[in-house]
């Protein structure tokens, strides 16, 4: 039913080293979190009595649930998106719709294949799960339903990055619009309890319960504690499950009627040969694309990321879904400021953090891609062996990246200013509202440095992998899997952390997350290359990261005051500017060295 291309991916992944390797790391780091999560709680100085073991048992199960959650929801729809772009950009898409398989062969086993060893992951996490049993607080049923929402989530994400694949041609454009749609889709069903407001119902019981039925999240709090005034004839979950595998087969058959009517779409029209009694015409003039002749730039490279469509077509497109999502994402945070009265702690980052991760995530893809698109279509050699300089082919991709997402830098610049105006960014001692405006400027001013400085680092970043690695799938999720896990970590070390709200106690288990950090983040700046300089920045970026964390969240103690955001702001750009200068400096000096192409004694 699903075809060859699914049994291909049936055969060959078992067989790929780095399958066992990451499923490992992958229960490591569970592992991890549960020792941490443990310390935090409980501690290792005396013995837990049932009801605490009972109590862990269901703060872990809701630990891994989210977490597993949140890197499903992301890694699903991007494998599958990745699945049919690397395809089409190498132009082997089209010899798929040349052989005698059929469309839903085509769509639903490229779909299964991607999302293979995904859900090899999935099960790999359910025995985790099941042990939990052993420590009270979660009934098997939570288990099997955590599961059903794993496998829902999952399915309905795949298939939304899959048909966008099929939709678009550009890899930049397919990664952008599955990352915004499944944004939007989740703020849309947060926005659902306005609408019972607007239609005027005073009773909005069946609406929250709505949201249970559309949102992973949500479903998954209902699969954790149901309601009490739930009144729906099937469960949260398996509500949820029907719901997503309906959004399955919509999104799935919608991209099987319309395969090969989207593709293939955009093949070059060649100029038709002018007769022999013309060739007296002016040669000088002759060009193969019809239209006036443009004048190209000193910077070839820059030229043609700026002046031609090296993403796509239709670049506004994804810059109207981002509008829209930042625009929500705002004013649901900014409600929450106009009610926290300035003095809920945290209540900017409600909208800053998850701006700044979406505007980081998106020039991350813009930036790899703009080397794996060139590389799968075979023309990254042929720049490289042309009498560019490395200086030419580097600024001009940057200055290409950072003029076609300008978009993605302003917003999270804006709402920094914005938060330190009414005087949210930084709180200062009780008594003393003297000194607010100044320590909300000072912290508007190191907020943005750090957030440049962060956009400088996935720029590069995303350079720097999409050159080193020869593989253009493994470069885009190793660029944005860096991107998505500093963010997510950092997250979850937060939530340890203020659960518990002692630090000191939490020194062991934090350092292994340091050391997860240092380990991955040595991987990806290095990998068969590897320098001293990137090794310093990959031990160094982690901990600095870690500590302006801390430093923001244990401020300063028996004061109702922040801390001072001018050394974490130090710190941040110390480390991640030392790393951008480790990538970028072999890049501009030893071009050939940084790719491999050569060796320093060569």
């Amino acid at each position: 039913m699903l075809g060859a291309i699914f049994v291909r991916e049936w055969l060959t992944v078992p067989r790929r080293a780095r399958h066992y390797a990451e499923r490992s790391a992958y229960l490591g780091v569970l592992w991890v979190l549960g020792l941490t999560a443990w310390q935090a709680t409980v501690g290792w100085n005396r013995t837990a009595t049932l009801g605490e073991t009972a109590r862990f048992g269901q703060l872990l199960f809701q630990l891994y649930a989210f977490f597993q959650l949140g890197l499903l929801l992301f890694f699903a729809a991007v494998s599958a998106a990745i699945a049919i772009t690397q395809e089409k950009d190498r132009r082997t898409f089209i010899l798929l719709l040349l052989t005698d398989l059929r469309n839903h062969e085509i769509v639903l086993g490229k779909l299964f294949g991607s999302l293979l060893q995904i859900g090899l992951f999935v099960a790999g996490t359910v025995p985790v799960l099941a042990l939990l049993l052993l420590l009270g607080g979660v009934a098997p049923l939570q288990v099997a339903q955590a599961t059903l929402i794993f496998a829902a989530t999952g399915l309905a994400a795949g298939s939304l990055g899959g048909l966008i694949a099929l939709w678009r041609d550009q890899t930049f454009q397919t990664l952008a619009l599955t990352v915004l749609c499944i944004v939007l889709y989740l703020c849309l069903v947060r926005a659902l309890a306005l609408v019972p407001l607007l239609l005027g119902v005073t009773d909005v019981t069946a609406w929250n319960h709505l949201q249970l039925w559309l949102d992973p999240f949500q479903a998954m709090l209902g699969a954790l504690e149901v309601p009490a005034d739930y009144a729906w004839p099937v469960g949260p979950a398996v509500g949820f499950a029907f719901v997503m595998l309906g959004w399955s087969v919509l999104l799935n058959g919608w991209g099987i009627w319309r395969l090969r009517v989207w593709n293939p779409s955009g093949e070059p029209i060649m100029q038709r040969e002018q007769p022999t009694d013309k060739e007296e015409k002016d040669r000088v003039k002759a060009h193969a694309a019809p239209g006036t002749a443009r004048e190209v730039w000193a910077n070839p490279i820059l030229w043609r990321e700026v002046r031609t469509r090296a993403y796509g077509r239709r670049p506004l497109l994804v810059k109207l879904v981002y509008l829209i999502v930042t625009g929500l994402v705002c004013y649901y945070a900014l409600s929450l400021a106009d009610d926290a009265a300035g003095r809920t702690a945290f209540v900017a980052a409600y909208g800053l953090v998850p701006v700044a991760i979406l505007s980081l995530l998106l020039l991350c893809a813009q930036a790899v891609t703009a080397i794996t698109s060139e590389r799968d279509r075979n023309a990254l050699d042929l720049l490289l062996v042309t009498d560019l300089t490395p200086k030419e082919f580097i600024f001009g991709k940057l200055g290409g990246i950072a003029t076609n997402a300008w978009l993605f830098l302003l917003p999270p610049l804006a709402l920094a200013v914005v938060y330190a105006s009414q005087g949210l960014l930084a709180s200062v001692p009780r008594g003393h509202p003297e000194l607010l405006a100044g320590q909300n400027i000072v912290a508007a001013v190191c907020a943005s440095g750090t957030l440049l400085v962060l956009m400088a680092f996935t720029t590069v970043l995303g350079l720097h992998v999409g050159l080193r690695n020869e593989v253009s799938r493994m470069a885009v999720v190793n660029t944005l899997g860096t991107v998505f896990f500093l963010s997510v970590g950092t997250l979850v070390c937060i939530y340890l952390i203020v659960i518990n709200g002692r630090f000191e106690y939490q020194w062991g288990s934090f350092t292994f997350f340091l050391a997860a950090g240092w380990g991955g983040l040595w991987w990806v700046l290095n990998g068969d290359r590897p320098s001293s300089a990137l090794t310093l920045a990959s031990f160094l970026c982690p901990v600095a990261m870690f500590y302006s964390v801390l430093n923001v969240l244990i401020g300063k103690p028996g004061l109702d005051e922040s801390s001072d955001p001018v050394l974490p702001s130090v710190v941040i750009a110390g480390a991640f500017g030392l790393a951008i200068a480790a990538m970028l400096v072999p890049l501009l000096s030893e071009f050939d060295v940084a790719l491999g192409r050569t060796t320093g004694g060569e």
